[in-house]
């Protein structure tokens, strides 16, 4: 019995690659790379070491993810995306080049009072519609003409933004009015400017600006539901595999699993996979989701546990224990999964426990 629970194999090439894809499509600007999120469930200290040579910056959501990029040897800018949370994390920033965005009043009063014994990179963030986080046009000359006067800031000061809608290209209209208000806040204010989250890298060119940041197209994941990376001439990069560890003939009228939300209609054999929730694979994956065996594409058929999936593998099915089964990667795109789960990509690769055995090719 040759069986394995779940791993995630990536091709350090595809992610190399998709990041000069993100760049060939925006020549003119810098990239900074988004490894959020543990790189979206792909490792960040990894993924950054693998692109350290072609990526002008990185980019993160927490404070401590980039202390752990900084400790692991990562050496660019790192742009804190959230910004920073007290005097403390401000301190350090300036001290370690992190950039910090500044999206509130709160942090400003912080970077106006603080001394710091090195000068700090500021990203003022506009909100030019997504309404999460950031100034709103009307306070954006109030706000710049504050920093501009903070002796400690490197100046002239950076701004940036994230569009809501960039990855709806029935709603083009809604991120022409984001690029707008933006520009219309900055103008003549900024030294570079970051606009473009992955869908606006390949969506609208018009807003590459002097940086931009691709993040789930690194990965090889396409932004737009209806499509998949491999459109963009990306590569996608994990493949989350694992095995059958047990097959079963199975009776015309029996369930399966639990609560036996599937009965089978026919005659038929079933193949029990090492991945469940436990690992990260979606418990509300319904029945008739795919899977590859072998290369053979076969339907989810009852409820996904912690620990094991079943799948139907058919009456004529001759696969055994010990057969591979991709979850999604090499001829099942993250996307397609997604779109039978009822959700999107990013959140599956994400979501990985700790389960998952990680793996690094090429």
């Amino acid at each position: 019995m040759d069986a394995h629970g779940a791993i995630a194999r990536i091709s350090l090439a595809a992610v190399q690659h998709n990041l000069q894809q993100a760049k060939q499509l925006a020549p003119s600007a810098k990239a900074i790379a988004v490894v959020k999120a543990n790189a979206y469930g792909h490792g960040d200290l990894t993924m950054a070491s693998a692109l350290k040579d072609t990526a002008d910056m990185f980019a993160v959501a927490r404070f401590e993810e980039a202390q752990k990029l900084r400790a692991g040897g990562i050496r660019q800018p790192i742009l804190l995306l959230s910004g920073f949370l007290n005097a403390a994390q401000l301190e350090f920033a300036a001290l370690n080049n992190f950039h910090v965005c500044i999206h509130e009043f709160a942090q400003l009063d912080v970077l106006e009072k603080t001394p710091l014994a090195a000068p700090v990179t500021i990203w003022v963030k506009i909100d030019s519609g997504m309404h999460r986080i950031g100034f709103s046009p009307e306070q954006a000359d109030s706000v710049f003409t504050r920093i501009s006067a903070i002796k400690q800031v490197v100046q002239p000061v950076n701004a940036m933004t994230h569009f809501a809608r960039a990855d709806e290209p029935e709603q083009r209209s809604v991120t022409e009015a984001a690029i707008t208000c933006f520009q219309q806040a900055t103008a003549g204010k900024v030294k570079h400017t970051a606009l473009c989250n992955s869908a606006g890298v390949i969506a609208f060119p018009e807003a590459h600006g002097d940086f931009i940041r691709p993040g789930i197209m690194l990965y090889g994941i396409t932004p737009f539901g209806d499509k998949q990376g491999t459109d963009f001439g990306l590569r996608p990069a994990m493949n989350f595999t694992s095995s059958l560890i047990a097959v079963r003939e199975h009776k015309a009228g029996e369930p399966v699993g639990y609560a036996g939300s599937w009965v089978s209609p026919r005659d038929t054999r079933i193949g029990v996979i090492a991945v469940g929730y436990g690992d990260g694979y979606p418990r509300m994956a319904p029945e008739g989701t795919p899977v590859l065996v072998n290369g053979r594409r076969v339907p989810l058929a009852g409820r996904v546990a912690m620990d094991m999936t079943t799948v139907d593998l058919g009456p004529e099915g001759n696969e055994q224990v010990g057969d591979e089964v991709i979850l999604w990667g090499d001829g099942l795109a993250a996307e397609e999964v997604a779109r039978h789960v009822g959700t999107i990509a990013y959140e599956l690769v994400t979501r990985l426990t700790a389960r998952p055995r990680l793996e690094y090719v090429d």
